[in-house]
């Protein structure tokens, strides 16, 4: 039996912005808590399978026999398969609903944990290749959920909290997927050790992957009997025939604000993302032989920003001062990488592993509050496609990032390839402070308050 716990406002009058009257009992599920914490746990392990071969990367190399850009290839097929295939699942998600988004998501990660099974063999490197590409099309069906999932569980002085929480599953995987693969493939000569230690790794991923798969089917439901929050009644109260995905996403391209937020999420995460793939090479770079510390680095940067997020998500329920916290976070974001840039080649790795946590917990910490930012500026549009579009833009520039800073620190050196990421930074801050608060989802609450 679900248990209902009354927000104190039992009933909402939608009669606001063109929507015509409804009216529906506000309530909060505890249910709420389950479903938040299964999504968290299959987009954890898909996360890991996206850094598992980044942060051993030279141990692969040899493997398989193939060079260190065609491994962080397997990195950036996750970025790449999103971009294409970032409005159909939009659509299916607005059409279909969560469950259904749910299903593909954890059914796609299990396919591709069991896919790469197959390519236990030095020349099988091309079955690798197809099961992470399974993997990065489930990443699809995930990456956009955590504001859709905070909005249609949560009540309004949570909803910031409950999409820092979702986005932290995804950021536990990248840590584990650093801390994992180094201390369970160790750097050995012999073939047959090496597929031996791999073999646990894809085994015990594919066991959890079809575990979670499993309990999504019995646990995940689509929606609470009961809206959570004034805002979200005022959108299920909307007539189906209203909504048009098309014209939904023509409204986002003519807001100005959000195109802002477009173009600045996308600079800062895509940051993030050559920073992980690359990292595993720049560690080794100016300490051979410490595939372990390195992995334990990429661990430090993730469990920093996931504490840099949960404090964001906490401090946003209760200020809504949206604009500020992005952009201080967007500034330190800027000093952190610039500090770890300078410190990287001082040759004291507790030096690196203190600036890296400085870095991460701002950088990482940001991904939560574009998330939510992004359904203020746009409500009531839906939280998917705004999430989308804001992981589109991240996508486009972590593909260029990876791949220019990777060739700038092949003939340049690791800090001019930082300092390249350093330059984007500045440009995304500076252009955050162009963002207007306009803050819709919180004036729809509040509007609904007073009638």
């Amino acid at each position: 039996m679900v248990v209902q716990e009354p927000t104190g406002a039992p009933s909402v009058s939608a009669g606001a912005g063109g929507v015509g009257a409804a009216s529906a009992e506000v309530r909060l599920f505890r249910r709420r808590w389950v479903v938040l914490l299964l999504f968290s746990s299959y987009s954890l392990c898909n996360a890991f399978q996206w850094i598992q071969y980044g942060s051993i990367n030279n141990i692969f190399v040899r493997f398989y026999g193939v060079t260190a850009f065609a491994i962080d290839w397997l990195s950036m097929s996750y970025m790449i398969t999103y971009i294409p295939l970032l409005f159909p699942v939009a659509w299916l998600l607005d059409k279909k609903g969560l469950r259904f988004i749910a299903l593909a998501g954890s059914a796609l990660n299990a396919m591709g944990a069991w896919v790469k099974l197959g390519s236990l063999k030095p020349q099988l490197f091309p079955i690798t290749v197809l099961g992470q590409v399974i993997c990065a099309l489930a990443q699809v069906f995930i990456l956009g959920m955590p504001s859709r999932i905070a909005s249609v569980w949560f009540g309004s002085r949570e909803v910031s909290t409950a999409c820092a929480i979702a986005v932290f599953g995804n950021q536990l995987g990248i840590a584990v997927g650093f801390l994992v693969p180094p201390v369970m493939i160790p750097n050995v000569e012999d073939v047959e050790k090496l597929t031996y230690h791999i073999s646990i790794m894809y085994f015990m991923t594919a066991g959890v992957a079809s575990a979670l798969f499993i309990l999504v089917i019995i646990v995940f439901q689509e929606k609470p009997p009961n809206p959570p929050s004034r805002a979200q009644a005022l959108i299920q109260s909307r007539p189906t025939a209203e909504y048009s995905y098309v014209q939904s996403i023509l409204r986002l391209l003519h807001n100005t604000n959000f195109l802002l937020l477009i173009v600045t999420y996308g600079l800062n995460v895509g940051c993030f993302y050559a920073l992980s793939t690359l990292l595993n090479r720049m560690v080794i770079q100016h300490y051979p032989g410490e595939e372990v510390n390195a992995g334990r680095i990429g661990l430090t940067i993730i469990l920093s920003g996931m504490a840099g997020a949960l404090i964001s998500g906490i401090w946003l329920d209760r200020t809504k001062a949206y604009k500020q916290t992005t952009l201080a976070i967007y500034i330190m974001s800027l000093v952190g990488m610039i500090v770890y840039t300078f410190t990287l080649s001082l040759g004291y790795l507790w030096v690196v592993f203190v600036t890296a946590g400085m870095l991460g917990f701002f950088m990482t910490g940001y991904l939560p509050i574009g998330f939510e930012f992004a359904a203020e500026l746009t409500y009531p549009e839906s939280e998917g496609t705004s999430s989308g579009l804001l992981n589109v833009s991240a996508q486009i520039f972590g593909i260029a990032f990876t791949i220019g800073q990777g060739q700038i620190m092949d003939h340049f050196g690791t800090k001019a390839g930082n300092l390249f990421l350093c330059s984007f930074l500045f440009l995304g801050a500076v252009m955050t402070a162009f963002i207007k608060a306009d803050l819709r989802r919180q004036q729809a609450n509040l509007e609904n308050e007073q009638t």
